[in-house]
């Protein structure tokens, strides 16, 4: 997250960031720590942007770059990428999109849709260590780099000399001690998605979320995001019940099944749970321990 802004985005440039969520807050905070000039557009927790809403922005404002996050796991959220990336180059802007709960589990086309900055996370749908970050340029983006008129304000996360440290323009720097071992590990992590193929794991992990639905209907529970279209399949969010002590479900979860069972984040902080269907976890056996987790805690509390 940190390097996309530090890289992309020069002190005085526009960002428009899309703020549903603790993320879009983060990368807010963090454009206006590098100096850009920020434009936040919000919607509430549980939706996500219009492409027409995206539009005007990016006529309106003409920004540097456009910050989106496709799957917002404070609240659950799916944001729709397909079409930006067009828009973005008629008003010259470079598009960012934060996938650290979603690449892997759900589709994803960085060239097709026009994408020129992906950040992701190794522990997530890749099911790798964390630690590693999976990262991606475009030819756009590397153009943006390397005609900057500023260095960028940090050393550790210079894409310049990072390229320069692992031999991209011919040469070398020392930068740093890369992590070796983290770095076999997501090799081996990548090597078994290359196994199950792409299509076949974007399946699995939504069988997996129609699993967990069909579960928690049976007991009453319902999706905190309202639109299904808009319903992220990697994090779940589900409303809690008036009347529902959530703490001690997520207690008995781990108490008793050794199942961590996640509240809410941010804007959502009390109001939901969140359960992850991403990589090992979006296998049958695990989603029927998780509905089986919700009814022993509902009906301990006399839900059920």
């Amino acid at each position: 997250m940190e390097a996309a802004i530090a890289n992309l985005l020069e002190p005085g440039e526009r960002i428009i960031v899309g703020n549903a969520g603790i993320w879009g807050e983060r990368v807010a905070d963090l454009s206006a720590r590098y100096g850009g000039d920020v434009i936040e557009l919000k919607v509430p927790a549980g939706k996500t942007f219009s492409t027409q809403e995206l539009t005007a922005a990016l006529e309106q404002h003409k920004p540097a770059v456009l910050f989106l996050c496709q799957g917002e796991s404070s609240t659950g959220t799916h944001q729709n990428l397909a079409g930006l990336g067009e828009m973005c180059k008629r008003t010259g802007t470079l598009l960012l999109v934060d996938t650290v709960c979603s690449l892997g589990g759900v589709p994803l086309f960085a060239d097709k849709w026009g994408i020129d900055c992906i950040y992701s996370g190794s522990q997530k749908c890749l099911s790798g260590p964390p630690g590693a970050a999976p990262f991606f340029f475009s030819e756009r983006a590397l153009e943006k780099l390397h005609s900057r008129k500023t260095k960028p304000a940090t050393f550790n996360l210079d894409l310049n000399m990072i390229g320069d440290y692992w031999g991209w323009y011919g040469k070398r720097f020392y930068h740093h001690t890369g992590p070796v071992s983290t770095f076999y590990a997501m090799r081996e992590a990548l090597a078994l998605v290359a196994e199950e193929g792409l299509e076949a794991m974007w399946d699995r992990h939504l069988a997996g979320h129609q699993e967990l639905w069909d579960g928690l209907k049976q007991l009453g529970l319902k999706p905190f995001v309202e639109d299904e279209a808009d319903r992220l399949i990697t994090v779940n969010t589900i409303q809690v019940p008036e009347g529902v002590d959530w703490a001690a479900i997520v207690k008995n979860a781990m108490d008793k099944y050794q199942l961590e069972i996640a509240g809410g984040l941010g804007p959502t902080a009390g109001k939901v749970w969140r359960i992850g269907v991403m990589g090992y976890n979006a296998k049958p056996q695990n989603v029927a321990l998780v509905i089986e987790a919700f009814r022993d805690g509902l009906r301990q509390q006399g839900r059920l």
